[in-house]
């Protein structure tokens, strides 16, 4: 078990950041990590021997923040984002880079679970449309119909934003 110890020490922040990301809310991520580690750790000895054990570990987690959505239902909508989305070293004035930082954070918790899930995948972990169909259990043709999806989605939201702030 002193190689579980290693494998979640070495790689259990990079689980929480895809678990926040996927989640949108920290404590939703950490029970997500939580419950994923505790399947990995009840099978340890065969996922150990696996090629790639942080990717079947990643897919647990998407999968399973797919199915826990499906049953965990909350109409919450998370605004602190700030914590692992980039920041604008860019611009003149913090309040600006927060504001930015809230909305697009806001219209990405709007995406359906899969388009969200898509994204994080495709742009976070940059995983290519065979491998997010793979950790999702999908065709690549849907991979990609989610990832249009959530893209016209973030730039129409985006275009209203900014006619918004011209009004």
């Amino acid at each position: 078990m002193d190689d579980f110890d290693a494998f979640v020490r070495q790689h259990g922040n990079e689980f929480a950041r895809l678990a926040f990301l996927l989640a949108g809310d920290r404590g939703h991520a950490e029970d997500l990590v939580q419950g994923v580690l505790l399947n990995v750790h009840k099978k340890w000895a065969r996922i150990s021997e696996i090629e790639r054990p942080v990717a079947y570990v990643r897919t647990m987690i998407a999968r399973e923040h797919i199915s826990w959505r499906r049953r965990h239902y909350t109409a919450e909508v998370v605004t602190d984002a700030h914590v692992i989305l980039s920041v604008d070293r860019t611009a003149s004035d913090h309040a600006d880079t927060i504001a930015r930082r809230d909305a697009t954070w806001e219209r990405l918790s709007a995406l359906s679970k899969r388009q969200r899930a898509v994204i994080v995948l495709r742009y976070y972990l940059d995983l290519t449309d065979d491998e997010i169909a793979q950790v999702l259990d999908c065709s690549k043709a849907t991979v990609r119909s989610h990832a249009t999806r959530a893209l016209r989605s973030l730039r129409e939201s985006s275009d209203t934003l900014s006619e918004e702030t011209l009004t």
